[in-house]
């Protein structure tokens, strides 16, 4: 038994499909295959009932994957305790951000990381809360970068900044004539929105609880897995207004798009960096914390 395949039968379980779990192991299907019989094969069980179109574990094998977990946790503490001994600051750290803050925080945080940790590569990803925060407790990445609340078993978070929402339209829409904009007004408009699973949707949403009962605008309208930068488009176009956070307004075509804050108290959301309690190279997210939160966001 080699924490490999420990590895390959929790990755299998996740993707429940050997071609996509051989591809997030960066091995071929017959390799890995061939690991997960062998350590059934070991271990005198079944992990895995296979049929023609899909492999599932069985209910011992959820147990085993469960524990397999564990281990591989586990060794990962080991090989950041092994860090310690070395320079914090010169191994990769891997930090992950959400769709809504990724690109408008990274083209800021890499480059004064690499001034200040020239030796530290940074590798960054972007993707949902939820997918997030499952690659933070398996130990994919190191760090996160989200909106608050945020809360996971073992896990720091320290708030960066806060950003107020303003709403987007264009130089010629009726709510351009104001100079704020109450949030129940948002009712009254096609509002283009974030698909589901975007943490900044749910947000805007609850600003108006109206919009999730109105039927007759175009709430949800923009499919899931469009960005911030596809809205800007679509306001452009006249389809509609949206509601973006601060960050995301630097580069709005000035010509036809225009912005309005929102009547006060303003909406806001505070983004934070989460890790893992366990990760021992304190000075790499003390780092991350110092720079995050003096990056210019606002335009």
């Amino acid at each position: 038994m080699t924490l490999t395949e420990l590895r390959y039968i929790v990755t299998l379980s996740k993707e429940r499909h050997f071609g996509r779990a051989a591809e997030k192991c960066f091995v071929s299907q017959p390799t890995l295959s061939v690991a997960v019989k062998k350590l059934e094969g070991e271990l005198s069980v079944a992990i895995f009932e296979r049929s023609k179109s899909s492999v599932s574990p069985t209910p011992l094998g959820e147990e085993i994957i469960q524990q397999a977990e564990k281990v591989l946790a586990e060794a990962r503490i080991l090989k950041e305790l092994a860090e310690t001994g070395k320079d914090p600051l010169s191994s990769p750290l891997k930090v992950g951000a959400i769709f809504t803050i990724g690109p408008y925080l990274f083209p800021h945080l890499v480059p004064q990381v690499h001034q200040q940790a020239p030796q530290m590569s940074l590798f960054i990803e972007e993707s949902y809360t939820a997918v997030l925060r499952r690659q933070l407790r398996d130990g994919e990445l190191d760090a996160i970068i989200v909106a608050l609340p945020f809360t996971e078993p073992d896990v720091m978070t320290r708030p960066l900044y806060d950003e107020s929402f303003v709403v987007v339209m264009r130089k010629d829409h009726e709510l351009a004539k104001l100079d704020t904009i109450q949030a129940d007004m948002l009712t009254e408009h096609n509002l283009l929105l974030l698909g589901e699973g975007h943490c900044f949707r749910d947000q805007v949403l609850e600003l108006c609880p109206a919009l999730i009962q109105q039927r007759n605008n175009s709430v949800g309208s923009v499919t899931q897995g469009s960005s911030l930068e596809t809205l800007k488009y679509m306001v452009a176009t006249g389809l509609g207004i949206t509601v973006l956070p601060e960050s995301a307004v630097g580069n709005l075509d000035a010509k036809i798009i225009t912005t309005r804050p929102f009547a006060s108290p303003a909406p806001s959301r505070t983004v934070a960096l989460a890790w893992r309690a366990s990760f021992p190279r304190g000075q790499a997210i003390d780092l991350l914390l110092d720079t995050a939160g003096k990056c210019l966001l606002k335009p």
